[in-house]
């Protein structure tokens, strides 16, 4: 397709290459420098005039590194701003997968499409905790199967007390639903739950796997049989450490989006069935 330009973030080399391909396309140049205080400079390796852009980034700790590469199409000096408002830097609008809340679309002034990573994993289906509650029964809809809820307490931000079961596991198959794994105690701990509650296995199936700091030794210790889930972030590295880890491709539900909104055409059927 003519008149395209997809950029990716110095993480996403190989989820934007795969997603070119599968348009039949070569990604754009891009040139990345590192200033000694850590700031980062993006500039554009090809021209942009009269393209449409797609930057192709995952939401970094580090709000610098998000910036710089959707700033890019839009201006050619360095970005010096260290805070950035996504909403500011795009021109069009934004297209994401399975935001923590569907009520973040209303913050943003331009329209956001979240289309939802679950139709990629391919039993009684579980929650971790109550905020999941409408992704998991959505998931357990599509696979026609029942759902549990798992509520839990917090001691403190990232420190989890009390978990709870609300729902039946006995003698069934277990799969956690979850759209973030950051420190990964809850997961684990509701992981002990099921099984405590009868359950035969329990697998986790997640969007955006961040795993920092103890998650991969909690992971690797807990009692799942597997921690899956789209490569929205790259996850080489985590995998080389922990065998249940597992990556499934999610290229083809982004590069179909990105087609049709070339091509003008609607994409609600994306939200439904995934493209072969």
């Amino acid at each position: 397709m003519p008149d395209i330009k997809i950029f990716s973030g110095s993480s996403q080399k190989n989820l934007s290459q795969k997603i070119t391909e599968r348009l039949g396309l070569e990604g754009a140049k891009v040139v990345r420098k590192k200033f000694s205080h850590q700031e980062t400079c993006v500039e554009m390796g090809e021209s942009v005039r009269g393209e449409n852009v797609y930057p192709l980034k995952h939401l970094p700790a580090k709000p610098m590194d998000q910036g710089s590469i959707l700033q890019v199409p839009r201006k050619a000096d360095r970005c010096t701003r260290w805070r950035v408002h996504l909403a500011s830097l795009c021109s069009g609008y934004i297209v994401t997968v399975d935001l923590h809340a569907a009520q973040i679309q209303g913050f943003l002034a331009i329209p956001v499409d979240s289309l939802c990573a679950v139709l990629t994993w391919t039993c009684t289906v579980d929650s971790p905790d109550t905020c999941g509650a409408k992704r998991v029964t959505s998931f357990a809809h599509h696979l026609n199967v029942d759902f549990a809820l798992i509520h839990k307490e917090r001691k403190r931000s990232n420190e989890v007390g009390h978990v709870g079961l609300v729902g039946d596991v006995k003698d069934l198959v277990a799969i956690l639903v979850d759209n973030v794994a950051d420190p990964c105690g809850t997961i684990c701990q509701a992981a002990n739950k099921l099984l405590s509650a009868g359950s035969t296995s329990v697998y986790t199936v997640l969007t955006h796997g961040i795993f920092p700091g103890l998650a991969i030794a909690r992971i690797s210790s807990a009692c799942l049989e597997a921690v899956a889930g789209p490569n929205t972030m790259p996850q080489e590295d985590k995998m080389n450490h922990c065998s249940k880890i597992q990556l499934i491709a999610i290229s083809m539900i982004l590069a179909e989006a990105i087609r049709r909104t070339q091509k003008g055409e609607y994409y609600s059927c994306l939200f439904s069935h995934v493209p072969l």
